[in-house]
């Protein structure tokens, strides 16, 4: 079609093998907030042994979710994944939905959150350029309702920010088997490096197994909310956990998708799971849990704890090396989706161009790119993401979901792969989403009434989803227009 001649060439190339598929999923999700969330687990919990659970907890119910996604990955594997799969559940108005959730600030938000944090630590090695405070005074004085979205903070880190978004956008737009290798071998450091820190706290930290079963005083007196402390406790593990389904968004560049996608989600999981209680278990080794509680960097007290003045320089090593493998994880996986949209005539039209020479989605990285470079300097994409986790989990509950729908509308489709555990484990899955998402709401409420948020977060952010609805129907109404024009010519 049109596609063709514009790109020259319209399909995308199938260049990932399985170990690399793997690499993918594990590559995605270990980020930046294994190194960071267990210090406000912690704070909310003050249990070591609550702890734990929490990571074991969201470990299985992200397995589950896995395991399910996977089942439908096996007989459709189309690029674009999570909005195909949408698309076979609840028609285009849904995916659409989905698909401008994900653009408007869930991935792109998560691409400049992530590269901000590679950035940040950056400090640690070199001094990054700031603008006067007094400038930050002029600009909130003259320009006061919207002070608080100031371009200029932080300025340095945020250009340098912007640079590692630019430059791997340019090396997934040179090919996805560039892309993937990038991603291969920094899945690869980011595991080693984590399992480093694992065994020298084990085999060389002055730590104490009594901390695994030592609480905080506040624990003890009774003045911790439970219910308040395992919630806010499981939206930070499930961030930490958050990307495993990006996979499936790259599913046309996958040799063997229907087979290989399946595997890695379950393998990719599993590894994630036994490497976040590796290290929450060497942080408990080395700190107790109230340490762990007071700490901001918990990380790099373990392994400053560990190997003195160097732990410091190892960690910010660590996590830029993290930050960068899944920044790039990222953007290779999120630009198909937009890609998918457009190619449909449900998004702007260019964005579905493939370059004529290295058969990757140009068009669509680049606007990714400018996009979450704008929320960078905006500097409200941590404020976005947080609101939208809310989102996140409400979409991945009507994704289990849709897999009952699909036996029933498609009970004739070859899956390679079953569910395992199925109807249950579908169902527990769906089951705790939705509970995730009424408590969530429920709480953010709560917090709401008590001045402890300045909005409902979770209401917010539907908010953002549903203003999505007017461009839908203006692609709709357009692609029928164009649709019209064809048939009658």
């Amino acid at each position: 079609m049109n596609n063709t001649k514009e790109s020259g060439n319209s399909e995308l190339v199938r260049g990932l093998g399985l170990l690399t598929t793997v690499a993918v999923v594990v590559g995605a999700v270990i980020g930046s907030g294994i190194f960071k969330k267990p210090s406000v687990m912690a704070q909310m919990l003050g249990s070591p042994e609550l702890l734990l659970s929490i990571w074991i907890i969201a470990g299985i119910i992200t397995l589950f979710g896995a395991l399910t996604n996977a089942e439908i990955a096996s007989f459709i594997s189309e690029t674009g994944g999570q909005y195909k799969f949408f698309e076979a559940m609840y028609g285009n108005f849904f995916a659409w939905l989905y698909g401008w959730s994900m653009f408007i600030v869930v991935q792109t938000g998560s691409i400049a959150s992530i590269s901000y944090i590679f950035s940040d630590y950056a400090q640690f090695f070199v001094t990054l350029p700031r603008f006067p405070e007094t400038i930050e005074q002029s600009y909130k004085l003259f320009i006061p309702f919207i002070g608080n979205i100031y371009p200029l903070a932080n300025f340095g880190v945020k250009l340098l920010t912007i640079l590692l978004i630019f430059f791997l956008t340019l090396i997934n737009i040179r090919g996805v088997i560039i892309g993937g290798k990038v991603s291969a071998i920094f899945t690869f450091m980011k595991v080693s490096a984590i399992l480093f820190l694992v065994a020298i706290a084990f085999g060389f930290g002055n730590g104490n197994f009594q901390n695994f079963f030592k609480d905080t005083p506040s624990f003890q007196k009774g003045e911790v909310n439970i219910f308040t402390g395992i919630l806010v406790s499981l939206s930070a593990a499930f961030w930490a956990f958050d990307g495993w389904n990006n996979i499936t968004y790259i599913a046309g560049e996958v040799k063997n998708p229907k087979k290989n996608i399946p595997f890695a989600l379950g393998l990719g999981t599993l590894i994630i799971i036994l490497v976040y209680l590796l290290i929450n278990l060497s942080y408990l080794y080395i700190l107790p849990i109230d340490k762990i509680a007071r700490s901001t960097l918990v990380a790099s007290d373990t392994a400053v704890n560990v190997l003195g003045v160097f732990g410091g320089t190892f960690v910010s090593i660590a996590v830029m090396i993290s930050t960068f493998g899944t920044s790039n994880g990222t953007i290779m996986v999120s630009a198909r989706l937009y890609y998918s949209m457009a190619k449909e005539g449900l998004f702007f039209k260019n964005i579905a161009f493939v370059h004529p020479i290295f058969r990757t989605p140009s068009k669509s990285l680049l606007i990714q790119a400018i996009w979450a470079s704008i929320l960078v300097l905006s500097g409200t994409f941590d404020i976005l993401t947080d609101m939208l986790i809310f989102v996140s989990w409400f979409f991945y509950a009507m994704g289990a979901l849709g897999v009952f729908i699909l036996r029933k509308k498609m009970p004739d489709a070859q899956r390679l792969y079953k569910v395992f555990g199925y109807p249950w484990v579908p169902a527990i899955f769906v089951l705790f989403a939705f509970v995730f998402v009424i408590f969530t709401l429920i709480n953010d409420i709560q917090m709401f009434r008590n001045g402890q948020s300045e909005f409902i977060n979770s209401i917010f952010g539907t908010t953002l989803v549903l203003i999505g609805i007017p461009f839908y129907f203006y692609f709709m109404a357009k692609k029928k227009k164009l649709e019209n024009i064809s048939n009658s010519s």
